[in-house]
């Protein structure tokens, strides 16, 4: 059932970690700016974040992608 999935970069990554990584590199303003989502720009808090993009995948493949091209 644990396959390693050697192409995929986000493999074992989880959605919190990526988010939180984007709000300390970017902060909520710059990364509201970048992904124009309510959740980021309206009141944002990791919490409410997760919940959109968890039932969002348009949203989350925006995150993800962002995540992708962001320095570590």
């Amino acid at each position: 059932m644990n396959k390693e999935q050697p192409n995929n970069p986000l493999h074992g990554v989880k959605l919190a970690d990526i988010l939180e990584h984007l709000v300390d590199f970017y902060g909520w303003e710059v990364l509201g700016e970048r992904i124009r989502i309510r959740c980021f720009n309206d009141n944002p808090s990791i919490k409410s974040s997760l919940v959109f993009l968890r039932k969002t995948p348009w949203a989350r493949e925006k995150v993800e992608n962002l995540y992708l091209k962001t320095p570590k």
